[in-house]
């Protein structure tokens, strides 16, 4: 109950408020043909009467249509815009409006809540909102009290809705969680780390609104801004490494540039404008959404939108590809790439409207004369402060006069750089739109950067080249010497000296293995030059085999190994082939032919270095990939170059992306920061290489370590706090975990949520710092919370912490190592059905009720993982177990059944599942051919058995061929498309009907079981 009060019912407030008409469950219900069906079919008939001026019988057909389809992407497409239809006593297809972009007030507006869905297991969302009758946002309610673990529940649920419901999520534009404080929201499918929240509301302020929950939902739901979104901000994007298509909502931030720009086109009014959102949140979509919005202008009437013309420019020819693909991966209208400056001209030239056009500014360059109309194009400019090099900018401003201009940056502008400004920034505006360094951190859009500076004898100051010089050059003869010096003294004398390379080589070693390697991150080494690469890559190289060899690898196995690890990266040099009669001159040039990697071996190094537990791992460059390369993997760099201004604010980029994988136990790590490890001396001098740029927008570039130092003193010191003020200190793991239980039970659970919050700060922070030697002084205390949190979680919410399973691989090894020392691991530690001592705690006799108590807790945690892990493999054979194991534990924590008793329904249930996992032996079918068949039961409840069966089997076949043949056949969806076919035939030659709902379930189920390896 406390959910609908607390959460709930404040959201149906707020909602009717802002103009949404509430219905009750049974009003929506009867809406609807049946109560398997999610449309509200009198006020999608009557709306699309009135917004096309049709007849009852098309309005049918047309809902009959649309009750089908079953594509996110095609209701997408559809309700924007992209639908025609034959209609009565007409010869052509005509266009179908199914909502009313521009005139808000001519659709309808219906919210709902307890939205019973009849399915296989029906299932009951909090909230739908409905436009015109078509679902199109589920938000679901929790209670306050369990916010502070990203309401893992809620996410539990529509993930489970999504499942089991599919047809209410076919329309969905997004989902939304909020326990009435705290909102989030992300788009169909995605899993809970992508869900986000929506804190600024632009055009209004956050003191226009009474509380969070309200400010929440109208940035995201008022009815004209939900519509916005719905036609402009949601594009679905192929990745192209994978091939799989992700499903992509807007950011805020995107949200409120992109409209900022498009007022001002639609306006006439200044007609340029600068933008700076920080690099690794977004800005390649953000231009996509603007150019999308500009496009199609589905919300809007201006003269000056009327069919534009779109000019996307890069200042390099990666980029200007790396623009191109997020273009055309999003699916966004007839994007064209100009290779050349005759494609670029002849293009422009032709004239006529509607095109988007993608290029780089060197296309321009020595452009004077002006082409006609130009008034008529957009340009958008990428990394706009580099065009006004040589010119760039003028011969670009001389070419299109009257063009809209708006420059993106991911980086500040220089306060310096009167050029940028004027070319995109109105007089005392600066920025049109900036979204910083701190806000993207804030956010988590990118982790921050931390900075460590190593030895400070390794570091080189410019101003003390002679005295270094000779501290580093002491033992070389002094002709020798005297010949360095003639050559003039560089700092890259000093950098690429053999011992320090050796030295800082073994340090890097060293650091790599302690930070890097636990969880296969990836670094890059940035050398001062094309030498230094080369000397690093030796070094390197010889001291990683000394270390193999030493961990028992044979000499020829490491070095093999040590060169794979290692690539470098650079640019090709006439001089690299010539001979020398200097020996160390011919060594160098022959090591840089060496080394050397042609675009091909370059695309496929780059490639490779984003696939984590695939080499290499450490890339070592000088210039190249330091700008524009995006490996979310890389974690650390280490910096042997000395950087300024924008070049160091776009290098160390290089570290700041998200990144999250799956552990082998199926827990969700995150990259807890990006680190620059400093050998130059730059960090010594931060104020100095940054010194151009406003002190406000590099305030937070980068991050001494020492804070994290402080953040964990502090973290330390709260969570001991509440352990105190809960009665916790001086007890062991175990019994405090019990303590913490009858705590909560008695009504304090908040002073539980508030433990758990702390502790899993404290145990972040402790992680994030690893391996500093900071952290010694708190090892002890991590390793006691890290096992008193899974203990009582078990406890508590009879299931199973996943904290341990977000710990990186050096923190696991460690607590994994404290559990088993102290004996807490029979306790602790969750066993599977196949385990021999699963069953140990069924034996109820001469056991005391705590020891009835503790089993009951484990069992539960265990069946619960069991289950889910199963309903993952498919919900159809499955679910009712999950379910049977949520009503004992519900019938224990309400005082219907003792411990014991609890036992004894849990072992039934056990036998039951293992009976169900053994039945597909009984037929003589394969597992996965029996789980296709449990699919077909549930829907085709009519059809005899038998014709079941073998087209089941059958049916398994045809997905395992396709997994011998075409291994990635997951991500091929022409090759599905033949796949789904065969299976419609095997299900009409067998006479089973439903085919469409069996194809689609089964489907679902084969692409993960046949295709897992894909």
């Amino acid at each position: 109950m406390s959910e609908y009060r607390l959460a709930e019912k404040p959201a149906l407030d707020v909602l009717v408020a802002m103009g949404w008409q509430a219905l009750s469950p049974a009003a929506a219900l009867a809406m609807r043909a049946e109560e398997n069906r999610v449309i509200l079919k009198p006020v999608l008939i009557a709306a699309l009467r009135d917004l096309n001026g049709i007849g009852e019988a098309d309005a049918e057909a047309i809902y009959a249509d649309l009750a089908t389809l079953s594509d996110n992407e095609d209701w997408q497409r559809k309700l924007r815009g992209g639908y025609s239809r034959r209609l009565t006593g007409e010869n052509r297809d005509s266009p179908i409006t199914l909502i009313d972009f521009k005139h808000p007030a001519r659709n309808q507006f219906h919210v709902t809540r307890q939205f019973r869905v009849a399915a296989q297991r029906p299932r009951i969302p909090d909230v739908v909102l409905f436009v015109n009758g078509i679902p199109l946002v589920v938000i679901e309610a929790k209670s306050p009290l369990k916010a502070t673990a990203r309401a893992e529940e809620a996410f539990e649920q529509i993930k489970q809705y999504e499942r089991d419901i599919p047809r209410l999520f076919a329309p969905n534009a997004f989902n939304i969680v909020t326990d009435g404080m705290a909102t989030l929201y992300g788009a169909t499918g995605s899993p809970a780390q992508f869900y986000a929240p929506w804190p600024d509301a632009w055009p209004r302020t956050r003191a226009d609104f009474p509380d969070d929950l309200s400010k929440d939902l109208w940035c995201l739901c008022e009815p004209s801004r939900l519509l916005d979104l719905l036609a402009h901000f949601i594009v679905f994007e192929v990745d192209p490494e994978t091939g799989r298509k992700n499903k992509k909502v807007c950011r805020y931030q995107q949200f409120r540039a992109v409209n900022k720009a498009v007022q001002r086109v639609a306006t006439g009014e200044h007609r340029k404008g600068l933008i700076w959102h920080t690099q690794g949140s977004g800005k390649s979509l953000t231009m996509v959404f603007l150019a999308l919005k500009l496009k199609t202008h589905l919300t809007l009437d201006a003269p000056s939108l009327a069919n534009p013309n779109i000019l996307v420019l890069t200042d390099r020819i990666d980029l200007d590809d790396q623009i191109s693909k997020t273009f055309v991966a999003c699916g966004l209208p007839n994007p064209t790439q100009c290779a050349s400056v005759a494609a670029l001209r002849e293009a422009v030239n032709r004239g006529g409207n509607g095109q988007i056009l993608l290029s780089t500014i060197f296309k321009f360059a020595g452009s004077k004369e002006a082409i006609p109309n130009s008034a008529n194009w957009i340009v958008l400019v990428d990394e706009c402060h580099r065009t006004q090099e040589k010119d760039l900018g003028a011969f670009l401003q001389a070419t299109l006069p009257d063009a809209h201009f708006y420059g993106f940056t991911g980086t500040p502008i220089k306060s310096t750089d009167k050029d940028t400004y004027a070319r995109f920034s109105i007089a005392g505006e600066g920025y049109l739109d900036k979204y910083g360094i701190d806000d993207a951190v804030r956010d988590g859009a990118t982790v921050p950067i931390l900075y460590e500076g190593r030895k400070a004898d390794w570091s080189i100051n410019e101003a003390e080249i002679d005295i270094l010089f000779d501290r580093w050059f002491v033992d070389l003869p002094d002709d020798k010497r005297e010949e360095l010096k003639r050559k003039g003294l560089t700092l890259a004398t000093i950098a690429k000296h053999p011992e320090r390379v050796r030295l800082i080589a073994l340090d890097i070693w060293e650091h790599f293995k302690a930070v890097c390697q636990p969880d296969r991150y990836k670094a890059q080494v940035v050398a001062v030059d094309r030498e230094s690469v080369v000397l690093y890559r030796a070094a390197l190289a010889k001291v990683i085999a000394a270390d193999l060899v030493k961990g028992s690898m044979d000499n020829e196995a490491a070095r093999a190994k040590a060169d794979a690890m290692l690539a470098c990266v650079y640019s090709k040099s006439q001089e690299d082939n010539k001979p020398s009669e200097n020996a160390e001159v011919a060594a160098l040039r022959a090591e840089l032919e060496a080394h050397y990697l042609d675009a091909e071996a370059e695309k496929a190094a780059k490639k490779a270095f984003k696939i984590r537990g695939a080499d290499p791992q450490l890339l070592i460059v000088c210039d190249k990939l330091l700008t524009g390369f995006d490996a979310p993997i890389e974690h650390v760099m280490y910096l042997d170059k000395p950087l300024k201004e924008h070049n160091l604010l776009q290098a160390i980029a290089r570290t700041n992306r998200t990144h999250t994988f799956k552990g082998e136990d199926g827990g969700e790590i995150a990259k807890p920061n990006g680190r620059i490890v400093d050998y130059i001396g730059v960090t010594n001098h931060l104020d100095e290489a940054l010194k151009s740029y406003r002190a406000d927008d590099v305030e937070n570039a980068l991050r001494d370590i020492a804070i994290l130092r402080n953040d964990l003193k502090e973290a330390h010191a709260r969570y001991r706090a509440q352990k105190r003020a809960m009665g916790l200190e001086g007890m062991d793991e175990k019994a405090a975990a019990y303590t913490a239980a009858a705590i909560a039970a008695d009504g304090r659970e908040d002073e539980w949520f508030d433990l758990q919050r702390l502790t899993r700060t404290f145990i972040k922070v402790y992680a994030d710092l690893s391996p500093d030697p900071a952290i010694l002084d708190f090892t002890a205390e991590v390793k006691w919370a890290a096992a008193f949190l899974r203990l009582a979680t078990q406890a508590i919410a009879k299931d199973e912490s996943l904290d341990h399973r977000s710990y990186s691989g050096k923190i696991r090894d460690m607590l994994e190592a404290h559990v088993h020392v102290t004996g807490l691991s029979t306790t602790i530690r969750l066993r599977n059905l196949t385990d021999p001592n699963f069953a140990d705690d069924f034996d109820t006799e001469e056991r005391s009720e705590e020891e009835l108590q503790e089993a009951f807790v484990r069992k539960s945690a265990e069946l619960r993982r069991v289950t889910r892990e199963l309903v993952d493999k498919n919900p159809a054979q499955y679910g009712r177990f999950s379910e049977r194991v949520l009503e004992i534990i519900r019938r224990f924590e309400q005082g219907q059944i003792a411990a014991a008793d609890g036992l004894a329904d849990f072992e039934g249930l056990t036998g039951d599942i293992q009976a169900e996992q053994g039945a597909h032996a009984e037929l003589g079918m394969d597992e996965k051919a029996f789980s296709i068949l449990r699919i077909m039961e549930a829907i085709a409840t009519d059809t005899a058995h038998d014709a079941l069966q073998v087209a089941a089997i059958a049916i398994g076949s045809v997905y395992a061929d396709a997994a011998a043949t075409q291994p990635a056949f997951a991500h091929m969806e022409a090759y599905l498309r033949t796949l789904r076919q065969q299976v419609r035939r095997i299900l009409t030659e067998h006479g089973i009907g439903e085919t469409k709902t069996i194809r689609e379930k089964v489907e679902e189920f084969a692409v993960n079981a046949y295709g897992a390896g894909a």
